[in-house]
């Protein structure tokens, strides 16, 4: 019997090590591949948020599970330029633990130092960029019976419940059979980026699908060639994630001092950037591809599409003003 969080990470870290989960011929496709304007504005706002932060030099530039490297590629071309004195200031740093990946950016990337985890970033003011990073972090399930909260182990293929102590978080009212989740491991890295940005200065973007508000329910899936699969497939075959709850984390984010913005739908974001914007510029200059390049980025502001599932959580020192896109909240 295996608690659910240990399994997804040994799931998570086997898929990864051993699969290629991007494009048309993976599992799924994350919003750098969909178009590439996503990508040119967080390089953009990182630039406008390091004007804010009163232009340090050096700043690290930093990404948490960068994938084949697309988002951070796009996000550099366009500093560079629009933005050429943050280009010359920062420092690029990617989060990753998978050899195979790290190989991939390093094709694209080759200026960037690679870390297993946040702890061995060096110290200085650094902006932070993590799509679609935490929905991949290990869940505990707790399921509530008679009264109490239960947890769901992993055994024989298939789930089984146990007694366990629940987190504090988890309601006391909640009715008999629903499913509560909770991320330590998502916890852990919000928390210790905050301390990290009230101590020492910058600001971190987190980009991912999942409720405003903390919701019971299962979100726990898994995909396969672009459909759902089985989450106890063998571990490392299937892409494991689970919705990420953005008010738990804001919360703890603002136990540990920092301003947090935010969540905000992606779509309000990124419109406020000028995804489309700039998706029409790029439409102009390559008219055969135009259709394609205006769809992917309608795909990812589209209430109907990625525009409203997905959020956006921004943790800035406090002293920052409100970021770009989060002006009006």
């Amino acid at each position: 019997m295996e608690r659910l969080d240990h399994y997804m990470a040994r799931a998570v870290a086997a898929y990864y090590a051993g699969r290629e989960p991007f494009g048309a011929g993976g599992d799924f496709t994350t919003a750098p591949e969909i178009s590439q304007a996503f990508g040119e504005c967080l390089g953009l706002w990182c630039a406008v948020t390091w004007e804010a932060m009163g232009r340090p030099d050096p700043v690290l530039l930093v990404e948490l599970g960068p994938g084949r490297g697309t988002l951070m590629a796009d996000a550099l071309r366009a500093v560079r330029e629009v933005a050429p004195g943050f280009a010359a200031a920062l420092r690029l740093h990617l989060v990753e633990t998978s050899p195979r990946l790290r190989a991939l950016q390093a094709e694209r990337l080759p200026e960037a130092t690679w870390h297993d985890g946040i702890g061995t970033l060096p110290p200085g003011p650094a902006l932070i960029l993590a799509n679609e990073f935490l929905d991949a972090l290990p869940i505990r399930q707790f399921i509530r019976r008679g009264g109490a909260w239960a947890e769901r182990f992993v055994a024989d293929g298939g789930f089984v419940e146990a007694p366990a102590e629940a987190p504090p978080s988890l309601p006391a009212d909640a009715p008999e059979g629903a499913i509560a989740e909770h991320s330590e491991a998502s916890h852990a890295v919000v928390a210790a980026l905050a301390r990290r940005v009230v101590t020492q200065g910058g600001a971190a973007l987190f980009l991912d699908y999942g409720p405003a508000e903390a919701v019971l329910g299962e979100s726990l899936q898994a995909m396969a060639a672009h459909g759902h699969a089985d989450p106890l497939a063998p571990a490392g075959t299937v892409d494991l994630t689970a919705h990420v709850l953005f008010g738990p984390l804001a919360a703890t984010a603002r136990a540990a001092g920092v301003g947090v913005h935010g969540p905000l739908p992606m779509g309000l974001f990124l419109q406020r950037l000028g995804i489309m914007t700039l998706a029409a510029l790029q439409a102009r200059r390559a008219p055969r591809l135009a259709g394609h390049i205006l769809s992917g980025a309608e795909r990812l502001v589209a209430p109907e599409a990625m525009g409203r599932l997905f959020k956006v959580l921004c943790l800035c020192h406090p002293r920052l003003p409100p970021p770009q896109g989060f002006e009006a909240t």
